[in-house]
């Protein structure tokens, strides 16, 4: 049984978050998809036509009439003869210019996509242009799921903002070629503040320079590729800590927290009791952190938190769980390891479209467990599973259409995690099973990768066919039944059973009998018998601690 605190907590971390209209689109088995759609989330001609190397960003930010300006330098290297590309940027949001080898050019709009027209550019080519811009961005009504600026006060009345934007896309604020296929190798953030305010960003801060008497700039330098909907800007009266972690191999890693200044001496204690620990449990099973020149970062923000690579934002008012309340009654802060553990799935490793977001979110869900494991023991971590169960409610598959901007719904999280989860208990094999995660990792950070590529990959390692596994949990709402009937027959008890599912052939290894003391079965579709030993039917379970399944007890 769950109490009402906890059914409260598992509704607020995995559902609610999906009633925005705009951070998670409600959808059916048979979605409806617009132009604009099509031209946000498609590889058209017009963007395949060139990669981007370098994103030079600079923006102003005018707290007192929640606007900004800006520019953006889009470096790229062309993959095609072209003479016109494609960037986005969200259509309330004025162009005041693009330019070319200090050429104007001409452009034309489509909702939110821009279609500028350059010289004839050759195949293998390099080049770059320039938007200038204004406007007034979106504001985040419930943020981060529902994404925008953030225009708040902190507790002394300074201006503390912030921006989170996955799903609805960077180009809300800035322009840039807005799909999560193509990241820039590297990326400069420059921006300019009021004088009593700190900006900060991701990678390393490079300079600071006094403009004038009332506006500073912060440049930033991010050295690695990044997600777009991962750069951000966070602006306040910071205080900044500096720690290190060592590795086990002896490196040791920059650790920065930006944190409102009167919160200095609390999280300065708090982040050296957590993040050095946690750090260490994500090496064991994964690796070192993955951004180590630009280091790592967490920013204090007025909204719960967000991945942004480098520069993690942190609204969880240094206490645990989510928002103050436990998950499993386990004591550790739920936003802080969520966050980071997306540095690795999310922001190293990332999907090529939003239709495949559970490669991010499964994953990380599942690193937040692995944590569990490694902080609390195994047991604990079974518990933390069942309470991520009642999040799941399988209404949907959770990958869906590409080329279309779809991000489906919550399943991803709890669902995808149980999926590897799943795969753990089915390979009975620790070593080989964290051999192949760990691999999966390694083979693609700091790349793109679809769910093909983790099937093959599992395949693979393992020596086994799952495509109808990944088929059946990935493709189709429902999850397989193991349907059995019980009847008692002296000391022994006669158990039938078959495995429903929607694929054909579908079969997996399971468990049943008393916990502690299971038999392993091989159902398939058709009716199968076994006898066990010293079991009543009281007794009697399907270890769904360990498979995510549902049973069903069929009467004779």
């Amino acid at each position: 049984m769950f109490s009402a605190k906890e059914n409260l907590l598992i509704y607020l971390v995995f559902l609610l978050p999906f009633m925005s209209c705009e951070a998670q689109p409600t959808y059916s088995n048979t979605p409806s998809f617009t132009r604009a759609d099509t031209l946000r989330g498609m590889l058209r001609p017009e963007r395949t036509c060139y990669d981007v190397t370098f994103y030079e960003l600079d923006v102003e930010v005018f707290p007192e009439t929640k606007t900004i300006k800006g520019s953006n330098t889009i470096h790229f290297e062309a993959k095609a003869d072209f003479s016109s590309l494609q960037i986005d940027l969200f259509d309330n949001m004025e162009i005041d210019g693009i330019t070319f080898d200090g050429q104007e050019l001409e452009y034309r709009r489509e909702y939110h996509a821009v279609f500028i027209q350059l010289p004839e550019q050759q195949k293998n080519s390099s080049g770059k242009f320039t938007i200038y811009y204004h406007g007034k961005p979106i504001i985040a009504q419930n943020p981060p799921w529902d994404g925008g600026f953030v225009w708040a006060k902190d507790e002394n009345e300074n201006d503390w903002i912030a921006v989170a934007c996955e799903g609805i896309g960077a180009s809300l604020w800035w322009p840039n070629k807005d799909h999560l296929s193509d990241e820039p190798d590297s990326m400069r953030i420059s921006c300019t503040v009021p004088n009593n305010l700190i900006g900060v960003s991701n990678g390393n801060l490079r300079q600071v320079k006094m403009l004038d008497d009332s506006r500073n700039r912060f440049d930033w330098f991010v050295s690695y590729p990044i997600n777009n909907y991962n750069v951000s800007l966070n602006i306040g009266d910071y205080a900044n800590i500096k720690d290190s972690y060592k590795a086990a191999d002896g490196d040791e890693l920059d650790l920065d927290y930006y944190v409102l200044s009167y919160n200095k001496e609390k999280a300065e204690k708090y982040f050296a009791e957590r993040v050095p620990e946690m750090l260490a449990c994500f090496e064991a099973y994964v690796g070192k952190y993955p951004f180590w020149e630009d280091g790592y970062a967490l920013i204090e923000t007025p909204y719960l938190g967000m991945e942004h690579q480098s520069g993690i934002a942190y609204g969880n008012n240094y206490q645990k769980g989510y928002d103050g309340m436990t998950i499993a009654g386990l004591d550790f802060d739920y936003l802080l390891v969520h966050e980071s553990g997306h540095e690795y799935f999310g922001n190293s490793l990332s999907c090529a479209d939003h239709a495949e977001l559970w490669l991010h979110e499964g994953f990380t869900v599942y690193m937040d467990a692995l944590y569990v494991e490694c902080k609390f023991g195994y047991e604990s971590a079974l518990k933390y599973y069942t309470r991520q169960r009642r999040s799941i409610n399988n209404r949907a598959a959770i990958v869906g259409p590409l080329n279309v901007n779809f991000q489906g719904g919550s399943d991803m999280y709890s669902k995808g995690a149980w999926i590897l989860h799943t795969l753990r208990s089915m390979t009975e094999d620790d070593d080989l099973w964290f051999k192949t995660f760990r691999s999966f990792y390694e083979n693609n950070q700091l790349s793109n990768v679809t769910t093909q590529d983790f099937i093959d990959h599992i395949n693979q390692s393992t020596g086994k066919d799952y495509n109808k596994f990944f088929e059946q949990y990935l493709y189709h709402p429902r999850i397989p039944k193991l349907q059995y009937k019980l009847k008692k027959r002296g000391k022994k008890l006669s158990v039938q059973y078959r495995l429903e599912a929607d694929v054909e052939g579908f079969t997996m290894p399971l468990k049943i009998g008393k916990k502690g003391n299971y038999t392993k079965i091989y159902p398939t579709s058709e009716w199968q018998k076994i006898k066990l030993k010293n079991i009543s039917p009281k007794e009697f379970r399907a270890a769904k601690e360990l498979y995510y399944i549902n049973t069903e007890t069929v009467m004779f």
